[in-house]
């Protein structure tokens, strides 16, 4: 063979090789790369995050009850206390000689009453005698008028048998009077006496507010007095008014905020996992028992009923779990996060949730029949108010068509959404075929567009991190 047919068939060899690449370069031009994923059937669980600290279900302040110096402090921080135990005393020597002389009044009155019940004692002898001679009057003053009737005593003698009766009379009648008398006196007495005791019992009371006792079984948090201070009663949280706080470890709750986008999902006893920052590496079940119903400012923690400024802001929602299985670890005030299950369902048909988008399925329906490229007649068509897209979630499905894979809008109806997934009730089967990315690509895809896959991992760019 002659060189020049070798260098003819090179060349056309070469003419060739050049079609075909250019002809796959300008085919490769136009498909696009997408990320693909599948719609699979799995088990989908929801949680929704939510930090805070550890709380325990009850506590109080102890406040001072009396005015005066501490004489001693029984506990300090960290003791645990059980229900009545003498936790301090405050200087009671007045309401001690207050209570004595009290006391010596009582028994003064006592004994005046035990003198007004033998007074009484010896009305009723009086009247008892009274009674008898007026008996033995009566008699006599009826005698008296036989007599004198059948004229046998002198009217002198009658006169004076008769003004013995009278005399008996009013005699029993004085004596009557007397012991009603000391029957009042008695009960007037008596009056007394009752008055002094609830006066007592006042003034034991004022004695009794000198000590503080514990509430209820719990754990002593802190203790900002110390003994010989002067404490006051009555200002709520100012200083020296609180002896102490006293915890019931008992029940112990993690009292955490929720985003206000999130608040919507949680329910009362949904469980939930709670971490503790001084513990890692434990978790402490537990399940919701409180959900707030007030808005709280991010920034302030106040609610926005109390807040008097206008500014938009992000907003919270107070949540409080109350754990199963506390542990004596846990503290009062130690950070906390919380993953409260909202929903765990089972064998879930789903997608990842950054598949998701929002087009008019009539433009898309366009599109897809024109293979990406909208109608001529229709690009610089004016929108009327009729005519206005409506826009609706779905995701993009790929298609095999006559040997190129192009995609296509199927508008989707969704359900719970779990950390990366989201719950598919319509639209899809298991297996279907999706874009799930990049974001730049989904951004501006179209049914219709021929597609390629292309799953490698994505490298970030200065751009993205920008």
């Amino acid at each position: 063979m002659s060189a020049k047919k070798i260098i003819l068939i090179a060349a056309v060899v070469l003419v060739l090789v050049g079609i075909i690449t250019g002809t796959v370069i300008h085919n490769n031009a136009n498909v696009t790369k997408v990320a693909t994923g599948k719609a699979v059937n799995q088990d989908l669980v929801s949680i929704v995050n939510g930090t805070g600290q550890i709380k325990p279900r009850t506590y109080v302040n102890v406040g001072a009850t009396a005015f005066g110096r501490i004489t001693h402090l029984y506990v300090k921080e960290g003791d645990h206390v059980k229900k009545g135990e003498v936790l301090a005393t405050v200087e009671n020597v007045q309401p001690e000689a207050v209570v004595a002389a009290q006391q010596a009044n009582i028994t003064s009155s006592k004994t005046n009453v035990t003198s007004d019940v033998a007074a009484e004692k010896t009305a009723e002898a009086n009247i008892a005698e009274a009674k008898a001679d007026l008996e033995q009057k009566n008699f006599d003053y009826i005698r008296a008028q036989a007599l004198y009737k059948n004229q046998l005593i002198a009217k002198q003698d009658y006169d004076s048998k008769k003004a013995a009766y009278d005399m008996s009379v009013a005699t029993l009648a004085q004596r009557q009077a007397a012991l009603a008398q000391s029957v009042a006196q008695t009960q007037s007495q008596r009056a007394l006496v009752n008055q002094a005791e609830a006066s007592q019992r006042s003034n034991y009371d004022a004695l009794d507010k000198t000590i503080s006792r514990a509430p209820f079984d719990g754990l002593v948090t802190n203790v900002p007095v110390r003994e010989g201070e002067t404490v006051v009663v009555g200002i709520q949280n100012a200083e020296g008014s609180t002896l102490m706080t006293l915890a019931d470890m008992s029940v112990i709750t993690a009292e955490v905020k929720v985003d206000e986008t999130d608040i919507v999902n949680v329910s009362m006893n949904q469980p939930v996992n709670v971490t503790v920052d001084a513990l890692p590496g434990k978790v402490f079940k537990g399940h919701v028992t409180e959900v707030g119903d007030q808005a709280l400012l991010r920034t302030t923690g106040i609610a926005t009923s109390q807040s008097t400024t206008g500014t938009e802001e992000a907003k919270d929602f107070k949540v409080v779990v109350t754990l199963d299985n506390p542990s004596d670890d846990l503290r009062p005030g130690l950070s906390a996060t919380a993953k409260i299950t909202t929903a765990n369902i089972p064998n879930a048909l789903t997608i990842p949730i950054q598949a998701l988008v929002q087009r008019d399925p009539a433009q898309e329906k366009l599109l897809a029949d024109n293979n990406g490229k909208m109608p001529t007649h229709l690009v610089n068509a004016s929108t009327s108010d009729q005519n206005k897209p409506i826009f609706v979630q779905g995701v993009y499905v790929l298609r095999a068509e006559h040997k190129k894979l192009r995609v296509v809008f199927v508008p989707v109806t969704t359900g719970v959404s779990g950390a990366t997934d989201i719950q598919v009730l319509g639209g899809l089967k298991a297996g279907d075929e999706i874009v799930t990315g990049r974001y730049t690509v989904l951004r501006t895809l179209k049914s219709g567009t021929a597609v390629k896959r292309d799953n490698t991992p994505e490298v970030a760019t200065a751009t993205d991190n920008s």
